[in-house]
């Protein structure tokens, strides 16, 4: 992302699944170029009554109004998730205004787990883990790792963001997480 040619960079958004448990973890680091200027942004909502959690990775206000996009297709469909992010992707990539937002976002209920795109992307995952952001990648290898092992699933996150944190310059350790158990 690029702002008045300053590279912005951050965060990282852990989801870690196990059965009808998910959990979500954000870090709280907020970059300009080689600035660190917030240690404690909160990227996680509940959403839907607290049926859906999500995590944000990107530009902040760009997040803001997905989320409130997601939050209105939550309300056409309550139950169904899978369609409510359908349609805010094909709104996303579609709409003159939504498509030009630079974020990506983790989207979870009880019984699903989904990476959002600009690009049009709806991604369930296959093992139960997704990682984005700059350090997601860390994070995401981490809980891959030790899903492995029988620590609970925040257990798990916790562990996974402090690998990311401690190897990501754009990830802080001052963690956020959201759970969902069904």
């Amino acid at each position: 992302m690029q702002e008045s040619g300053i590279k912005l960079h951050g965060t990282t958004i852990l989801s870690v699944r196990r059965g009808n448990k998910v959990v979500i973890a954000g870090d709280g680091q907020v970059t300009l170029g080689h600035v660190i200027l917030k240690s404690n942004a909160k990227k996680l909502r509940k959403l839907s009554d607290g049926r859906v959690i999500s995590g944000f990775a990107g530009a902040t206000a760009d997040a803001l109004t997905l989320f409130e996009r997601l939050e209105e297709k939550l309300e056409q469909y309550p139950t169904q998730l899978a369609r409510a992010c359908v349609e805010l992707a094909k709104d996303w990539r579609t709409d003159k205004y939504l498509r030009r937002l630079e974020a990506m976002m983790i989207v979870a209920d009880k019984s699903n787990s989904f990476i959002l795109t600009g690009i049009g992307d709806v991604l369930e995952t296959e093992d139960g883990v997704i990682g984005i952001g700059s350090g997601g990648n860390y994070a995401l290898a981490a809980a891959r790792a030790l899903m492995t092992t029988d620590m609970d699933i925040k257990e798990i996150a916790e562990k996974s963001m402090k690998v990311a944190s401690d190897l990501c310059i754009y990830t802080s350790d001052q963690i956020t997480y959201e759970t969902i158990e069904g």
